[in-house]
C-alpha cells in the first residue's frame, strides 16, 4: 500500500492539541448546542474526506474490536470453525463489562503487509462504525474521543472540523 497514511504525522498533532480540543470536548458536554447532530455529521464527513481508513489501519493495530455473540458465530461458521472454537483461539471477555474482545493486538484478521482487513464483509459491527462520531449520545463518548484522537486520524479530523465549525457560530 504505497499511499498509506503516516499516523505518526497524526499521533503527534493529536498530542499537540490534546490539551486545546480535550478543553473544547469537555466544554461541549457543558453547553446546550441544539444543532450539534448536525455539526458533527458534517465534521465527521468532512473528515472522511480527508481521511482514508483503509489507507491507515491504525486502530486494527493498537485497538481491539467489541464483538456481538452473533458475529462471533457468523465468522466462525464463515471459517469452519464453532463459536467456541474461535472464541478460545482469539477471543476474552473483559471481567468489568462483559465484553467480547480480541485476546490480543494487531487483530487477528488485519493483514499488516498490505494493510487490510481480510474478512472485511464481516468485521464486527463496532469496527464498521468506528470510530462512532456521529451518534445520538455524542456527548457520553467525549472521553473515548479524548482516548482516540492520537489514535484515529479521522477522530483528531473531525473533532478538529467540529471545534472551528461551533466557533465559528
Amino acid at each position: 500500500m504505497n499511499d498509506k497514511i503516516n499516523v505518526a504525522t497524526y499521533r503527534n498533532r493529536a498530542y499537540r492539541k490534546k490539551k486545546v480540543l480535550t478543553a473544547f470536548l469537555k466544554k461541549l458536554v457543558k453547553k446546550n448546542i441544539p444543532q450539534l447532530s448536525k455539526y458533527t455529521k458534517a465534521a465527521e464527513a468532512e473528515a472522511w474526506k480527508q481521511i482514508d481508513c483503509q489507507k491507515c489501519g491504525n486502530c486494527c493495530m493498537t485497538m481491539t474490536p467489541t464483538w456481538k455473540k452473533s458475529e462471533v458465530k457468523k465468522l466462525a461458521a464463515r471459517l469452519g470453525m464453532t463459536y467456541t472454537e474461535f472464541y478460545d483461539k482469539w477471543l476474552y471477555t473483559e471481567e468489568s463489562t462483559g465484553d467480547i474482545m480480541n485476546a490480543s493486538t494487531p487483530c487477528q484478521f488485519f493483514d499488516v503487509a498490505n494493510g487490510l482487513c481480510t474478512v472485511y464483509e464481516l468485521r464486527p459491527h463496532d469496527c464498521a462504525t468506528f470510530p462512532h462520531l456521529y451518534r445520538k449520545d455524542f456527548k457520553d463518548q467525549i472521553e473515548v474521543y479524548t482516548a482516540n484522537l492520537h489514535r484515529c486520524p479521522a477522530t483528531l479530523v473531525a473533532i478538529e472540523q467540529l471545534q472551528k465549525i461551533i466557533e465559528s457560530k
